[in-house]
């Protein structure tokens, strides 16, 4: 919701804010699924309204909400927080089937591929209320022993299928009161603004 807001904001494509913001005829999908085409939901699409609804306006937001009839940028967002290498072939097949779920039903929409990947030195998943702290050790790595490969793995494997890929290193433990951090604030912030600004020229030459 808030990446079709900043894309509204950084005002880069006349095209995106005459439909967006005058004529309130592309959307954020309530329902992250297209009227009569059969396909998984993304995480977030975006598109033409279908004709006669009345889109949502929700108050503090430029970007309406309603049902769509076509996707011109779908979002999937994964988060890599554990376990980090026993998972990745089934993010990468995930993040590769939707692109082609977004492509379902024709049109050329703007793919993003949105990865978190927790880089904290330790952190700690659970069970129930059972805790399994990572040791460092096979089987048991930190998070910032597997950012690396995970994420190398992932532009080899996968982030050429997007339009845009963006990995958004953090740090979080998931212990005590649950502390947050980006790993690198200024080269998040900078990633960030950078794809908006790539997603916003596409727009303007797709759409």
């Amino acid at each position: 919701m808030h990446l079709y807001e900043d894309l509204v904001a950084i005002n880069r494509s006349p095209k995106l804010i005459d439909a967006t913001v005058n004529r309130k005829d592309r959307v954020l999908n309530v329902q992250n699924k297209r009227r009569g085409v059969s396909a998984r939901r993304g995480d977030g699409t975006f598109g033409e309204i279908i004709p006669g609804e009345t889109p949502i306006i929700d108050p503090g937001y430029l970007v309406a909400r309603g049902s769509i009839a076509t996707v011109e940028i779908g979002v999937e967002v994964k988060v890599l927080a554990k376990a980090m290498i026993k998972q990745i072939d089934r993010v990468i097949n995930d993040l590769r089937n939707q692109v082609a779920q977004f492509k379902r039903g024709g049109g050329n929409p703007i793919c993003v591929a949105i990865v978190g990947i927790n880089c904290a030195d330790h952190t700690i998943g659970y069970e129930g209320d059972r805790p399994f702290p990572t040791t460092g050790k096979a089987g048991f790595l930190h998070p910032c022993q597997e950012a690396p490969g995970a994420e190398r793995r992932l532009r080899t494997h996968v982030a050429s299928e997007f339009d845009e890929f963006l990995a958004l290193r953090f740090r979080a433990t998931n212990e005590g009161s649950f502390p947050f951090e980006w790993a690198n604030y200024d080269e998040t912030r900078l990633d960030y603004a950078a794809a908006l600004s790539r997603v916003s020229a596409r727009y303007q030459q797709r759409f």
